[in-house]
């Protein structure tokens, strides 16, 4: 089974856990070598842990049982020096680069809410953007795929003027409404080359970005202590289908046909993976 990225490689950030984890061992299924890349530290404005050495050495080993090779490195998407390293390792071990997915993201609003929050919002969530394309740009060719992940969170005006996240949610708001215009002009000034770039934009995706106890208390400030199951309601009410979240595979899926031949003629797409949010919200949650 699979074949359909057979003697391709990808260039994954974010990869320890969560969506870029589910990403890594989505395309290697289907025959992409991985060059696997996440800070595997802890950032101090998140409330909630980052990717572990241990979750990357579980990305590694999952990678490898479906055959596929991998190399993973440790690297913050907001050094360009270091994700220029971490290109440079994976071009050295595999000698090409075929897939970008530019997937790592903070949602930084741990308390107390402070100003910094907003610049390690926008520092990670589109200057990584920016840097991993920076960097990874001159190695693609004709063919090539770029797929981003941004927020059908961006696309909901609320996500720039509710106070209640603070700072740090409004940083990754702006980042995430950056990433849909940033798609469709990046996609124009490379579609001469034939390289394409398209973004995915998530409702809420089951991984530590939503299952936190920060994120739990905004969703239910009325407990003291409030669980998954308390603000279980609040996540079904948010999308228009009857489930509270997607999966991370349900993105990786979406990843893995912007990186298949099969989209070799889509670019400058903005597609939601977002069980109908953002119709149900066309102008945010409070609008």
């Amino acid at each position: 089974m699979g074949g359909r990225l057979d003697g391709k490689v990808a260039f994954i950030t974010g990869a320890a856990r969560g969506q870029g984890s589910a990403h890594c061992v989505r395309l290697a299924e289907e025959g992409a070598n991985i060059i696997a890349v996440d800070i595997q530290e802890e950032i101090d404005s998140v409330a909630y842990g980052q990717g572990s050495p241990e979750d990357m050495a579980d990305t590694v080993a999952q990678v490898e049982a479906t055959g596929q090779k991998i190399v993973a490195v440790k690297a913050d998407v907001r050094s360009r020096e270091q994700l220029q390293a971490a290109v440079d390792q994976g071009i050295a071990a595999f000698g090409r680069l075929d897939i970008v997915c530019a997937n790592a993201g903070i949602l930084p609003i741990k308390e107390p809410h402070n100003a910094f929050q907003f610049v390690d919002a926008m520092d990670v969530d589109f200057g990584g953007v920016l840097n991993t394309v920076a960097v990874t740009l001159p190695h693609l060719g004709a063919g090539a795929s770029i797929v981003l992940t941004g927020s059908t969170a961006g696309m909901m005006p609320g996500a720039l003027t509710n106070p209640a996240l603070g700072p740090g949610s409004v940083g990754y708001g702006l980042a995430k409404t950056f990433i849909v215009q940033y798609t469709e002009v990046l996609a124009l000034q490379i579609a001469p080359q034939s390289i394409r770039v398209n973004a995915i934009h998530p409702t809420n995706t089951n991984t530590r970005l939503l299952h936190n106890e920060e994120l739990y208390k905004i969703f239910r400030p009325d407990l003291e202590n409030p669980t998954a199951d308390d603000v279980m309601p609040a996540h079904v009410y948010f999308n228009a289908m009857p489930i509270p979240y997607v999966e991370p595979r349900d993105i990786s899926n979406a990843v893995l046909f912007f990186a298949s031949d099969e989209s070799r003629y889509v670019t400058g797409i903005n597609l939601r993976v977002d069980a109908g949010s953002l119709l149900k919200w066309p102008d945010g949650p409070q609008g």
